[in-house]
């Protein structure tokens, strides 16, 4: 593997860090087996790397189960991720003007290999908590975010993502026929945003803009979720998208001038 001929490659290091990213939403806290079976390391090298993590803050280990969960330091290094990144500060008074007209989440999104990562989110009156919690992972083929960002791209690297990146079921509805997925993105090239409906979650419609850098290629979006029994497409054409498509276009002005 390329790594292990990297001299600069810490093995050890990495074992730490995939023993840190077998935690997500499915499984918040482990025993050791359940660690060393999730994340294929032996349980004597599980035993010794998460102790060593509890030891450094990033693990809380419960005393009567010795059940380990993420510590508070994993908010910390979030905390400093969202200083270093630019986007956030600069999209946030837009994001909440959005928010604050629509009564509805409002995120942004930017792309993480072949997902879409939420690196801010604001909810709406009625959302779930799992829909408001920042850094959640989706398919970036099978939201509208994504799809709005992948459109932007040239055409090779375009077919090479319907081609290759990963799809997966959320809803009966959840389109997984990648010759479906390059029509909608032909077409949300044409419009300039996306639109999705009941791919994440049954009567949900998800409406995003890309964030365009200087070569035309986005790799952000701004997306909004709306209710689709309260918000009919007509109504969303009507009173919502131009606003949605105002505030993307707005943000990419601001970046420039921070850059």
């Amino acid at each position: 593997m390329a790594e292990k001929q990297n001299t600069l490659y810490v093995g050890s290091l990495a074992k730490g860090i995939k023993l840190l990213r077998a935690f997500d939403q499915s499984a918040p806290e482990m025993t050791l087996s359940e660690l060393s079976r999730r994340t294929g390391l032996e349980k004597s090298a599980t035993q010794r790397l998460a102790n060593t993590l509890h030891l450094e803050g990033m693990l809380d280990k419960d005393p009567k189960t010795r059940r380990f969960r993420p510590s508070h330091a994993w908010l910390e290094l979030a905390y400093a991720y969202f200083w270093s990144d630019p986007l956030v500060g600069l999209a946030m008074p837009t994001l909440i003007e959005l928010s604050q007209r629509f009564g509805v989440t409002v995120n942004l999104a930017e792309i993480s290999g072949d997902h879409i990562l939420y690196v801010s989110r604001i909810p709406g009156k009625s959302s779930q908590f799992a829909t408001t919690i920042v850094g959640r992972r989706l398919p970036a083929l099978n939201s509208a975010a994504g799809r709005a960002i992948v459109s932007t791209w040239p055409a090779e690297k375009c077919d090479e993502a319907i081609k290759n990146w990963t799809v997966q079921q959320f809803t009966p509805n959840t389109a997984l026929d990648r010759d479906s997925i390059r029509v909608s993105l032909e077409q949300t090239r044409r419009q300039g945003y996306a639109i999705t409906q009941d791919q994440m979650i049954l009567d949900q419609t998800g409406v995003s803009a890309p964030i365009k850098g200087h070569d035309g290629a986005a790799f952000s979006a701004v997306q909004c979720s709306f209710p689709s029994r309260l918000w009919p497409m007509e109504r969303i054409a009507q009173d919502a998208l131009p606003y949605i498509l105002e505030a993307a276009h707005a943000i990419v002005p601001q970046m420039r001038s921070s850059l």
